[in-house]
């Protein structure tokens, strides 16, 4: 029989951390695992009679600390990760590096003594500034694997090292402080990948907490206590909260904290309240904004023995409601760790240069072993032999490749803010280059997410009643009804955008909101009701349209004066300025388009024909969005995710590419691997483009770094290159790798 461990991880620091040691626990007999790096957890299920101690000494011998953990009573437990940490290193080398730079390139600089300068200058950049990737190559090492982190770490040792031996050598033949320019040092290389390689960490770190800053966003939602009923005893405390229980009710409020509530508890939910915890209503009737978990800004009508979900919003009446379920059973809770096992799940994503190194690392290394037997097996001249050996150590030291990614996403990063276009990190670019398939969620992301009047049969003297009556109610159709009636009151003052206009708000009594869809009031001594046909009908008043009056997907709003009907009013989510052309665009890149959404099939149908979407799935709850993901990605589809809302977080985790909405919800956008910050859907296409454009661009720049490494280590293996061309040689193909990402910058 299976089964599942989880285990908390320490000292991951990149994809190829995950991947390691994802493959070192699934060697074992009988374990399949999935390693998340920004939550420093892994999952683990087992089908032997392995230990939870086989699971942990695994992932030790690849160079990790691992110890099992148990799910916590809240939902995923969130490790804090601050990457901060790295920016005192980044600042301190950066500080140092620009003179270390400036003074070994510029020949004019060169000053009696300078490299004494610069060798001083150097030092702390080489250990302190780069020991992150000395650690890492370290952890590699005793995994019996090597990385980028490896032929960083000993591109900068090896280059520091020779430097401060040539400074030696030049003291030894009786140089002292004026030290001959043929005496070469590398100190300017060591410092520069350092520097540069540096940034590259810091946007991996930053990518990082942003992922656990949706688990965060999540669980930050829902109600921190609730206002429990207990049975009155002597003792009890009053309050005015109990002074507005009726004298027969035995029952006092207590406000305990949300941990503290226990299946079975009955609590109050007042207006603008948000629901403490998963539960039936056992007494009263109010709207609940749903919005976390469909996406949908119309509230859902709820009454006695209706399920209620913790964290949505009571939007009006006051609600009883008894406690079903708690802590780690709740929805939200659920919600949170959908997130968390869509990360989990998501392919680790390891990076171009790291594959390259796992096979460039080695076969350097040998070369150079080679070379110094070479030289002197055959030649006898082992000092010759060294110094060829090192040399192709140190031209193989990957200063153009540290420059790669990082100037690319720089560069990226900024032309993408220009558009407002945020991308998280160089896992969301390279998930781009494979993208087939973009799923769409409607609410917020294609349409306004904001009710507007579609249209009306009523005159005007009837939509102004009807408009004041709606003024009395908060409910996002009403908002849309008085909004319409204002601007037409505007426009026909002449003063379009003024609001100067307001509803007159007098001679209206006995206001009433009716539990199921309506409104009702006595308005100039009349009765006015509004609400739903059916609403009106039970009521006794004969409503009766066409069917084809009806806009498909419109919320139908229809007035009755004095039980007499006066007409319809249609009122429905717009479609986003430049959705079509977005869809277009994402058809002309050859990739298909899903429209998934919370909402009902009919409102659902209307914009995806208006859009040209072919596929539609509606009425689908968060958990739904997470399963259609899955679907599609089992089908052998890459599927980008585009959402802006609370329930489109798992999904947008748990897809290839997540992209967000700007004006969307934090944990929507913490889930997300690129951000919309203008919530433009034609940013969609855009941001693909972008990211397929700097993807190219760094394996552009990998291509000739690399190239040119493997050009020059034959020639420093034969002992004809010389320090300073080869030091030319690593400025030029540095400043070319800079020239080449720079391009980005004309991207349209």
């Amino acid at each position: 029989m299976s089964r599942e461990v989880d285990l908390d991880i320490t000292g991951m620091t990149c994809a190829s951390c995950s991947a390691r040691i994802e493959k070192k626990l699934t060697r074992l007999d009988g374990v399949s695992a999935e390693v998340n790096l920004p939550l420093n957890s892994a999952h683990v299920v087992v089908d032997s009679e392995l230990s939870d101690a086989d699971l942990t000494a695994a992932v030790e011998k690849a160079g990790y600390g691992a110890t099992v953990t148990t799910a916590s009573a809240s939902g995923p437990e969130i490790v804090d990760y601050d990457p901060r940490h790295l920016r005192p290193r980044f600042i301190g080398s950066l500080i140092l590096a620009v003179p270390i730079v400036a003074v070994s390139m510029v020949m004019g600089w060169h000053f009696t003594g300078w490299q004494w300068i610069v060798a001083i200058l150097a030092l702390p950049v080489v250990t302190w500034g780069a020991w992150p990737f000395h650690s890492a190559a370290f952890k590699a090492a005793r995994g019996r694997s090597t990385t980028m982190d490896t032929l960083v770490s000993v591109g900068i040792i090896v280059a520091s090292l020779y430097s401060y031996i040539t400074l030696g050598r030049a003291v030894g033949d009786g140089y002292g402080w004026q030290i001959p320019e043929d005496y070469h040092v590398w100190f300017e290389a060591a410092a520069a990948i350092t520097v540069f390689l540096l940034i590259g960490r810091l946007t991996e770190d930053r990518a990082k907490s942003r992922a656990t800053a949706a688990l965060k966003a999540l669980l930050g939602l829902g109600a921190k206590s609730a206002s429990v009923l207990r049975e009155r005893t002597d003792d009890s405390p009053t309050s005015d909260a109990d002074a507005a229980h009726s004298s027969t009710d035995h029952r006092v409020e207590v406000q305990v904290p949300i941990d503290e509530l226990t299946v079975g508890d009955v609590f109050i939910v007042r207006p603008g309240e948000k629901i403490a915890t998963d539960g039936e209503v056992i007494s009263g009737h109010s709207a609940i904004d749903e919005a976390m978990l469909t996406g949908e800004s119309v509230p859902v009508e709820v009454g006695l023995g209706d399920s209620v979900t913790g964290a949505t919003i009571n939007a009006s009446g006051v609600l009883e409601v008894r406690a079903t379920r708690v802590g780690a059973d709740t929805t939200l809770a659920a919600m949170a760790d959908l997130v968390s096992r869509a990360q989990t799940g998501k392919p680790a994503v390891a990076r171009l240069a790291d594959r390259i190194s796992a096979v460039f690392v080695p076969t350097i290394f040998a070369i150079s072993a080679l070379t110094l037997l070479a030289w002197g097996l055959i030649t006898g001249d082992w000092a010759m032999g060294l110094h060829a050996a090192l040399t192709v150590l140190i031209i193989a030291c990957p200063c153009a490749l540290g420059l790669a990614t990082p100037t690319a996403l720089a560069v990226s990063s900024g032309r993408g803010s220009q558009l407002g276009i945020l991308v998280s990190g160089p896992e969301a670019l390279e998930s781009t280059r494979s993208i087939d398939t973009v799923v769409l969620d409607k609410t917020g992301t294609l349409t306004t997410g904001v009710m507007s009047l579609q249209r009306t049969q009523l005159g005007d003297e009837d939509f102004a009643v009807l408009a004041r009556l709606e003024s009395q109610s908060e409910h996002p159709v009403a908002r849309a009804i008085v909004e319409a009636s204002i601007a037409t009151m505007d426009k026909v003052a002449e003063a379009p955008g003024s609001s100067s206009a307001t509803i007159d708000r007098s001679g209206i009594d006995g206001f009433d909101n009716i539990p199921g869809g309506g409104l009702r009031a006595t308005i100039d001594g009349a009765e006015v009701l509004a609400g739903r046909p059916d609403l009106l009908r039970e009521s006794g008043i004969d409503v009766s349209f066409p069917a084809e009056d009806v806009p498909t997907g419109a919320t139908i709003v229809a007035l009755a004066i004095d039980s007499q009907f006066r007409g319809l009013t249609f009122v429905s989510d717009e479609i986003k300025t430049g959705a079509a052309e977005a869809i277009d665009e994402l058809h002309a890149l050859g990739i298909s388009t899903v429209l998934l959404t919370g909402d009902n099939a009919p409102a659902a149908e209307v914009v995806a024909g208006k859009l040209g979407i072919t596929e539609i799935r509606a009425d689908v709850r968060p958990e739904g969005k997470v399963a259609v993901i899955n679907e599609l990605q089992a089908q052998g589809q890459a599927v980008a995710m585009v959402g802006d809302g609370i329930n489109d977080a798992a999904a947008l985790a748990g897809a290839d590419l997540g992209i967000a909405m700007g004006s969307g919800t934090d944990a929507a956008m913490a889930a997300s691997d690129i951000t919309m910050v203008r919530s433009d859907p034609r940013q969609i296409p855009q941001a693909i483009r972008l990211s397929r454009k700097t993807l190219g661009l760094i394996k552009g720049n990998l291509f000739w770094a690399f190239a040119y490494n493997t050009a020059a280590v034959p020639i420093a293996a034969f002992g004809l290159l010389s320090p300073m061309i080869a030091g030319a040689a690593m400025a030029f193909s540095s400043v070319f790798v800079v020239l080449n990402s720079l391009r980005l910058l004309r991207f349209k």
